[in-house]
């Protein structure tokens, strides 16, 4: 491959070459798949159909389904094809669609992640919680969510596609992610990509900080709760939260700002699967799935007693 137009097709990181193997990475991934496509389907039926659920919370938390949703289904549907198919080719516009709208959906992911500020104003200024948390602020804060997850794709998309590839076309991964399509690209034409790419960890690193400074006041506040029932009730809705952004985060810091290797890693498998194919499963069981709430709305639902 000696530039970039002559690339018609990627060759993504298959999980074995045994066939039977294949096959249990193919359904495996089918089990996983499926999880979460009901998991978020219901929850977004359960918010959208029942009137008592229409609050700040639970309409962050619709959003989180679509979008986690639509995260997994840009890679996964891919890798289970393959592993059927018994084959490893993504095309190039393939490609170039999956790393688009992965960026998108997870740097929407996790600002809507940052912008939890419902919980903030919940447990430290409850008295103002209608005021601050009003239908407009939450559509402002929705849009900038969405719009900033549109813009950081925009930004990697263009930077990483606008790359002369020469090194080949094996991406070490099981999906296209950007790491590894720079190891394609010639020497030094990718280090804006590669600059762009450590700003935007500092970023999220920067917003995570801000996440942690946010649970510090959180956390003074409910040291002050009189009741040990109201304390319990606030740190278990809390950490849960704060562990899943923590994942979220050093997964995906480990994965775009360690040193690529010339050979594939089964770490960086384990990592890309940690930040990518793990929290649209996860983020609704620990959301919504333990909430009472919730779970009467899913009972109003299904039917089910």
């Amino acid at each position: 491959m000696s530039n970039r137009t002559t690339v018609t097709e990627f060759l993504l990181l298959g999980f074995s070459d045994v066939w039977e193997l294949q096959i249990l990475h193919f359904v495996v991934f089918l089990v996983i798949y499926l999880a979460a496509l009901m998991e978020n389907l219901l929850i977004f039926m359960a918010i959208a159909f029942d009137n008592h659920l229409h609050i700040p919370m639970y309409f962050f938390l619709m959003n989180l389904s679509i979008l986690d949703l639509g995260s997994i289904s840009v890679i996964v549907p891919k890798s289970m094809a393959n592993s059927l198919m018994n084959t490893r080719s993504i095309s190039y516009a393939g490609c170039v669609a999956q790393v688009f709208f992965l960026l998108f959906l997870l740097g929407a992911v996790f600002s809507f992640l940052t912008i939890k500020y419902d919980r903030y104003v919940a447990i430290c200024q409850p008295l103002r919680y209608e005021t601050i948390m009003n239908r407009r602020a939450c559509i402002q804060m929705a849009a900038g969510a969405w719009m900033s997850g549109i813009l950081y794709s925009v930004l990697h998309t263009r930077n990483t596609f606008a790359l002369t590839f020469c090194g080949g076309n094996m991406v070490d991964q099981f999906f296209c992610e950007v790491p590894q399509l720079l190891k394609l690209t010639c020497s030094d034409s990718y280090l804006s990509e590669a600059g762009v790419l450590a700003f935007s960890v500092c970023l999220v690193l920067g917003c995570f900080v801000f996440i942690i400074v946010s649970y510090v006041q959180i956390f003074k506040s409910v040291l002050r709760i009189p009741s040990e029932q109201g304390q319990h009730k606030a740190f278990s809705t809390c950490l849960p939260h704060l562990t899943v952004v923590s994942l979220f985060v050093f997964t995906g810091a480990f994965a775009y700002l360690k040193p690529t290797s010339s050979s594939p890693s089964d770490l960086d498998l384990v990592m890309a699967v940690l930040y990518s194919v793990l929290p649209p499963i996860m983020n609704p069981i620990i959301y919504s799935m333990r909430n009472k709430e919730m779970k009467a709305a899913l009972r109003r639902l299904t039917g089910c007693r």
